[in-house]
């Protein structure tokens, strides 16, 4: 059986600190959700509103590309699945 890897940074999604994420925000009527580490999950909603979300990042090839997110993934490449830290908002997001 092959094991399930988190879409955001590819690595194997593991058993524990695991969240839904809607690529369309549930506030823009989005329904689909995907398995994601909850430290993916925060990263994204800390670093993009509902509105880029809408916009431009509903994509998981978008979200990848974005250059806050690139940096991450490289951060947390070397990471266990298990793995979680809080993620602080961006002060540029809060503008």
């Amino acid at each position: 059986m092959e094991e399930k890897c988190c879409p955001l940074c590819g690595r194997p999604l593991g058993t524990v600190n695991i969240d839904r994420h809607h690529l369309i925000p549930k506030t823009f009527k989005g329904k689909e959700q995907f398995e994601i580490h909850k430290i993916c999950h925060r990263k994204i909603h800390s670093v993009l509103t509902e509105r880029e979300l809408l916009r431009t990042y509903h994509t998981w090839e978008a979200l990848r590309a974005h250059p806050d997110i690139l940096i991450f993934i490289a951060w947390v490449a070397r990471k266990p699945p298990e793995f979680y830290v809080r993620t602080e908002t961006s002060g540029a997001k809060r503008r």
